[in-house]
């Protein structure tokens, strides 16, 4: 008798059926193995590197961070992004924590409101930028024609030390839309039954939203901070646009010197050193996030 005749029929059945499965799930392999895990590796390697791009890489050990610990830029635009960080990352949460907590509430009209929250989220980031600098125009915006209705001088956000940074964080309120519609979901998940125990104890509505909705959707405040750390530490897109790290480079933020020293100067090596410091700091901080919420957070069931 062949080894073939003798080998159980489960076994050959499993076989083939991994073999199709991993025909299946070959181009999710190749796609993740060139286009992440490549490039990851690779950047590690070039950090250690100088490298232009255009020459071939010339292992220099840790130059590159030796560099960047005498940069005063790197520095510059370290503080600006933590800056940015501190103010627009908890002040994003507890405006889109309460307007959908008001949308909670209020039920008339829900489903409109919801819509109108979310719809600038999806507004692409360049066309929102260009709109947002017209707004913040110090001569013909919009805002500081506002201003002058109530009889206020108007300043120029943009272009002035002072203000760029306060208007950028302002401007990240517009696309919070998306933390609505999450923490709405979050809030209609909330049993009704431990409010109406909450009542029959005598809370208050204030008292409520402490001692019963913000414990019972913790996980969900947990996970939008932990995505909002990620988000705010790689803000790009719009500060680029609109005022391209001036003035005198108070909006110049990490990711965009980052970006500079890659494509406009062309030191990639720089850069990809630059890179790896941008997640070791993000992972830092999402550990430092993760123990503290070991405390503050509370799964239900658990």
């Amino acid at each position: 008798m062949s080894p073939v005749a003798r080998e159980p029929l489960s076994s050959r059945v499993g076989r083939a059926e991994f073999r199709w499965a991993m025909l299946f799930i070959a181009p999710w392999i190749i796609g993740f193995g060139v286009f992440l895990a490549y490039p990851v590796v690779v950047s590690l390697f070039y950090s250690f590197c100088e490298y232009s791009v255009l020459a071939k890489p010339v292992w220099i050990g840790a130059g590159n961070f030796r560099d960047l610990a005498d940069d005063d830029v790197f520095w510059i635009s370290l503080w600006n992004t933590f800056r940015f960080a501190a103010f627009a990352l908890p002040l994003g949460m507890i405006f889109s924590l309460g307007l959908a907590a008001m949308l909670h509430i209020c039920a008339i009209g829900r489903a409109t409101f919801r819509a109108i929250f979310f719809l600038p989220s999806l507004v692409p980031v360049v066309a929102n930028a260009i709109v947002w600098m017209w707004m913040f125009n110090g001569e013909y915006g919009l805002l500081n024609a506002g201003l002058k209705v109530f009889g206020q001088q108007g300043a120029n956000w943009l272009g002035d030390p002072f203000w760029s940074m306060p208007a950028l964080i302002f401007m990240g309120f517009w696309g919070v839309g998306g933390s609505i519609i999450i923490f709405l979901a979050a809030f209609q998940e909330v049993p009704v039954e431990m409010y109406e125990a909450a009542e029959l104890d005598g809370a208050s509505s204030w008292q409520k939203f402490w001692g019963v909705t913000v414990p019972l959707i913790s996980p969900v405040i947990f996970f939008q901070l932990i995505t909002g750390i990620i988000g705010v530490l790689q803000v790009f897109a719009a500060p680029y646009i609109m005022t391209g790290g001036g003035p005198m480079r108070r909006t110049l933020f990490y990711s965009m010197y980052l970006y500079d020293n890659a494509f406009r100067y062309l030191r990639m090596g720089y850069a990809c050193a630059m890179a790896w410091i941008l997640f070791l700091l993000i992972l830092a901080l999402t550990l430092v996030a993760t123990k503290i919420s070991a405390r503050y957070v509370h799964y239900q069931g658990s």
